[in-house]
């Protein structure tokens, strides 16, 4: 998944860029709230890690912002503001959960995962669809209960599509799910890693829609 992590502590904000990036996300890191008023505005992310005390805009307008233009991208606050107040603001202003540091990472990312979970409505702590299972908390994947190994490459191109069954993703699309703005994009990544996911999971498992992307197919064979 994409992620957008705002955090203008630089030891703080690399740490989780490592947490975030070693469980399988791609991350993009801004240090200050006009440049993430900006990046929301003409970018698509999955979630959003939103610190509030930020230099040159407040992360709280920020926020207050993205959802006056109606954008549902879950948001997850992270700050050193833990008065109830602030919470209850922040909370009321759109957030959809709120963390006050010191935090643990591990809390941090199965908070994330749990607005991941729900945004894409889903219940239970796994991800099943089909003949095909994944666990975001244990990085298991599974076929016919059978345990896959999958990549990190070939679950992060895996699992948006697996959450939306039959819709389709565009190449770039899915490159935004692998990489973050500083790192290298190799020309046929996409098909390198969807390759690979239909060696393991079955030719089926991942259909091309022929001049716009790739798709994974509803249960009741609804895709295109």
């Amino acid at each position: 998944m994409r992620i957008l992590l705002v955090e203008d502590d630089p030891m703080i904000g690399q740490a989780l860029v490592d947490a975030l990036r070693d469980a399988g996300h791609a991350t993009d890191w801004l240090r200050d709230g006009a440049s993430a008023d900006t990046a929301l505005r003409t970018g698509s992310f999955d979630a959003v890690v939103l610190d509030l005390g930020l230099p040159q805009r407040d992360g709280l307008q920020v926020l207050q912002s993205l959802r006056a233009r109606g954008d549902r991208v879950p948001v997850l606050v992270a700050t050193a503001r833990d008065a109830v107040a602030d919470r209850i603001a922040g909370l009321d202003a759109g957030a959809d959960d709120y963390l006050v540091k010191p935090f643990e990472t591990d809390e941090l990312l199965a908070r994330l995962r749990a607005l991941i979970r729900r945004s894409a409505g889903a219940a239970g702590p796994a991800y099943v669809h089909g003949r095909i299972a994944l666990n975001p908390a244990t990085r298991e994947a599974s076929l016919d209960g059978r345990p896959v190994q999958l990549s990190s490459r070939e679950w992060a191109v895996l699992e948006p599509m697996l959450l939306r069954p039959g819709a389709v993703f565009s190449r770039s699309q899915l490159e935004e799910k692998l990489y973050g703005w500083r790192e290298d994009i190799s020309s046929n990544a996409v098909e390198v890693y969807i390759h690979g996911l239909r060696k393991k999971l079955g030719s089926d498992a991942v259909q091309t829609v022929r001049g716009l992307g790739y798709l994974v197919p509803r249960e009741n064979g609804g895709g295109r």
